[in-house]
């Protein structure tokens, strides 16, 4: 089974992130009750592509052309909550947005909680 590496990806490159969004901070920042609940959240809408420790290996990531990403890098986790909010959230190429299907905001920020323990 082969998957796309961030070599290979024919889309994607560096994100540019609105200063807006970079500038935001988690109110729910170490929230233990939300990394429970981003973790299901994230089961049900992320695990399908960045696979059950986000690495970038779901089963869905080998059919696409851009490398999900993998969210235990320092890179990434380096990132602020605001910036990982857009990636995650607003999204771009076959990142699709979750701006519609993730309506509440302690949910997105949820998310955001559990992917700071994938480390």
């Amino acid at each position: 089974m082969a998957f796309i590496t961030p070599q290979d990806q024919k889309k994607g490159g560096p994100w540019e992130i609105p200063s807006k969004y970079a500038k935001m901070e988690n109110p729910y920042a170490g929230d233990t009750d939300l990394i429970k609940i981003g973790k299901m959240l994230y089961s049900k809408h992320c695990k399908s592509c960045h696979g059950n420790k986000g690495l970038g290996d779901g089963p869905k990531a080998k059919q696409l052309e851009t490398f999900p990403g993998n969210f235990a890098t320092e890179t990434f986790q380096g990132g602020t909550d605001g910036e990982i909010y857009y990636k995650s959230i607003i999204g771009r190429d076959e990142m699709p947005n979750y701006e519609k299907k993730i309506t509440d905001d302690e949910d997105r920020w949820a998310i955001i909680n559990y992917l700071r323990t994938l480390k």
